[in-house]
């Protein structure tokens, strides 16, 4: 049985004549947290919506727990058991912390009145405070609507939903970049209980000492294009900084295997 739960082959997203994802052959081991690094439009976000299904991609193959898969949307990936929490957070702002972390997947009760369902609020209630509870997230009211809350609350609150649901895999796209210290570190806290937890993980971040902190593997980025494998003990950030801006070409890269 194979230990590789995630893996791409000759990936490849154009938009029209741009070519923002190309030929990206990356694998991610069952219990390994992987960091993908890059300048702003290197292609990292754009490699992760081609995996969960945000986007089509134009050419290429995504093997996920030895499957080969073409999500249609996010929900597919979702249900396949992929977790994302993207930088547009995907929150619905009129409702409340319960009915966002349960949002496509919400509990039921009285089941045999055929076609018709109740909402089952207090068991979803009950779950939220256990999910936030797991992942450390600090929410004063579960009851406010997410419009009510900062921009730091709102961001824990996507967290605990991934990380909370998540059963394969999680992928956390800049988790970190609107939020404080004491927030950052409750991500922080988060990922490293995946971690224990033996849950694999993708973290694009721009944070060279959070990277170099959480994950064991650095994939860099650069024009669409993955030009660095790097383990994290065989490096350091001016390596990787390097590679970001081009200093290393990535000549001696065999692929992200």
């Amino acid at each position: 049985m194979s230990d590789t739960i995630l893996e791409t082959r000759d990936l490849t997203k154009h938009y029209g004549g741009v070519h923002a994802l190309e030929g990206a052959d990356f694998a991610l081991k069952k219990g390994e947290h992987v960091a993908i690094m890059g300048d702003n439009g290197a292609g990292k976000s754009t490699f992760v919506r081609q995996i969960t299904g945000v986007e089509q991609r134009t050419r290429g193959e995504v093997i996920f727990d030895g499957q080969p898969v073409k999500f249609d949307g996010p929900l597919d990936a979702r249900r396949a058991g992929i977790e994302a929490v993207f930088q547009t957070l995907a929150l619905a702002d009129h409702l409340d912390v319960p009915d966002n972390l349960f949002l496509g997947r919400e509990k039921t009760k009285l089941n045999w009145l055929g076609p018709f369902r109740l909402l089952d609020y207090k068991s979803m209630r009950q779950d939220t405070l256990a999910a936030l509870q797991k992942t450390g997230v600090k929410i004063p009211n579960i009851s406010n609507t997410i419009e009510r809350m900062s921009g730091g609350q709102r961001q824990c609150v996507a967290i605990a939903r991934t990380a909370s649901f998540a059963s394969k895999l999680t992928i956390m796209d800049e988790p970190t970049a609107a939020l404080g210290v004491q927030e950052t570190a409750q991500v922080e806290n988060i990922i490293r209980t995946l971690k224990e937890q033996g849950e694999p993980l993708i973290l694009i971040s721009h944070n060279m000492r959070q990277v170099m902190d959480l994950v064991d593997r650095i994939i860099v980025f650069r024009r669409g294009r993955i030009v660095a494998n790097l383990r994290k003990e065989e490096t350091d950030g001016q390596d990787v900084v390097a590679y970001i801006t081009g200093a290393k070409t990535g000549a001696e890269y065999e692929g992200a295997a």
